[in-house]
């Protein structure tokens, strides 16, 4: 089953054209026109939003939770990366200054957002103790002091959110509910042929392909399959199960499982469902759960049928072309459930001669409701 575009940089162009066309309809004078720019540039100026490429932050920020403090934090400590192989110290110093401001200022404000208030307490005194820790990096000028204190603040931030979210944001549409529903993140560790591979997956924002991956995870489907798919700066794909079949066949009722698209824009109530955003009329608008990050999993189907996806899955591997900053191809066509956190690496060297051993739910199984 062809399940990726074949097509995809012809696409781009025809998308770029059109975007193009848009700015010049409603009265841009800074756009010349694509004869004149080279594609790149053209790119560049269409990707005008800086996106964010690290798994764990667009997992931050997927969270529904509504407390600007706790953000303004956390985009204050994950600033620091924007400087510090430039060593520019003086922006990093200014960041961890800043969050320990906004944490004086409104840590009742972050801890009024927590059900568990004695809990909530102690993890905010151990984001004090931790930016403390970093600051005096910072003002040693420790370069791997600093990385590995703002990475110790960022797992406090995240645990901090994370309590915040209190029951599940939406209910999954009538004509999905009876499909497996992560309701809540669950953690996958891959064991491949090439090493071993971790992933969050999130539910808050794609809970019917979320769940569907990880009720197939927890049944053993993906144990022994081989990677049918690896493309150098594009896909690794897996989950084409043995036979005729091109996706999972639930035994309980014999029939094949398919899952739809789904697809959260940031700020909206719940997911689109069963269409591209670009036949829905979305141009760029800006999604919880992006392609932005090397490892995005998200789900296979068929080019012509939003709603056919099963068992097969991609993990994204970047093309420059396909993925310039804030402008993706991908984006609203196939369903991003989750990302790698661990193990980069080992993506990066899967070949299609490579399997995997087996597929296991480390945490929030919890999560997973079944009808």
């Amino acid at each position: 089953m062809e399940v990726i575009l074949e097509n995809s940089k012809s696409l781009l162009k025809k998308a770029l054209t059109l975007c193009l066309s848009l700015a010049l309809l409603f009265g841009s004078t800074t756009v010349a026109s694509a004869q004149a720019l080279p594609e790149g540039t053209l790119i560049s100026y269409l990707a005008s939003r800086n996106a964010i490429t690290d798994p764990k932050a667009l997992l931050r920020y997927s969270l529904p939770i509504d407390n600007p403090s706790i953000r303004q934090i956390q985009k204050d400590i994950e600033d620091i990366s924007n400087h510090i192989k430039g060593k520019r110290w003086s922006f990093i110093s200014r960041d961890v200054r800043q969050s320990a401001l906004n944490l004086s200022l409104h840590g009742n404000d972050i801890l009024k957002s927590i059900p568990q208030e004695q809990q909530g307490q102690s993890l905010i005194d151990h984001l004090k103790e931790g930016i403390n820790a970093l600051q005096e990096s910072v003002e040693k000028k420790d370069k791997e002091s600093t990385i590995k204190e703002q990475a110790s603040v960022l797992d406090t931030i995240t645990t901090i959110e994370e309590m915040m979210v209190v029951g599940f944001p939406f209910e999954v549409p009538s004509q999905y509910a009876n499909l497996p529903q992560l309701k809540g993140r669950a953690v996958i560790a891959l064991e491949t042929t090439k090493g071993n591979i971790k992933l969050v997956l999130d539910g808050y924002n794609a809970p019917v392909n979320a769940g569907n991956f990880v009720d197939l995870v927890n049944r053993g489907f993906y144990d022994g399959l081989p990677f049918t798919r690896a493309e150098e700066f594009f896909v690794v794909q897996a989950g084409d199960p043995p036979g005729d079949a091109t996706g999972f066949k639930d035994p309980s009722t014999g029939k094949d499982r398919t899952v739809p698209l789904e697809i959260q824009i940031r700020g909206e109530d719940s997911p689109i469902y069963g269409t591209t955003l670009e036949d829905a009329g979305y141009y760029l608008p800006e999604l919880a759960l992006p392609f932005n990050a090397y490892g995005a999993i998200a789900t296979a189907r068929p080019e012509n049928d939003p709603n056919a996806g099963s068992s097969q899955f991609f993990l994204y591997r970047f093309d420059t072309e396909l993925t310039p900053p804030g402008f993706n191809l991908m984006d609203g066509r196939y369903s991003v459930f989750g990302y790698l956190i661990e193990g980069k690496d080992v993506l990066d060297k899967i070949t299609t001669e490579d399997k995997i051993i087996s597929a296991k739910v480390i945490s929030g199984l919890d999560n997973l409701v079944k009808s």
